[in-house]
């Protein structure tokens, strides 16, 4: 069974944005030198796609919002340090454009999730 219809896109996604924030600490840490500010990225931006995974084994329909929304947090944190990590040039205008992008599709995606959780809910 293939990633997309096993978990879906979100799910594909996810994992694709946390390949992608691993790579990018590797550069950092590797060729900037910069340890601090990437390894809060790498902690932030990889978390959105554990907890997605977690949210498809929930507990109940409450524990599944309460996991997307704990993604959601982490996605928003995770936009902090990239813009922060372009404001002090360690990413350029072109690497941020590309990597943002992807993270406010995650975004999206994950805020629709919860509200389609939620109206179903009630």
């Amino acid at each position: 069974m293939s990633e997309r219809k096993k978990g879906g896109i979100l799910r594909e996604k996810s994992m694709n944005f946390s390949i992608r924030v691993v790579k990018i600490y590797r550069y950092l840490t590797d060729e900037k030198k910069e340890f601090v500010l990437s390894k809060q990225l790498l902690r932030s931006g990889t978390n959105p796609g554990a907890m997605i995974r977690e949210s498809e084994n929930a507990e109940s329909k409450q524990d599944f919002i309460h996991k997307l929304g704990i993604a959601q947090k982490e996605i928003g944190e995770t936009m902090y340090w990239l813009e922060l990590l372009a404001a002090t040039d360690y990413l350029t205008e072109k690497e941020f454009q590309s990597v943002i992008k992807d993270a406010e599709e995650i975004m999206k995606i994950i805020r629709s999730s919860i509200l389609t959780a939620k109206r179903k809910a009630n």
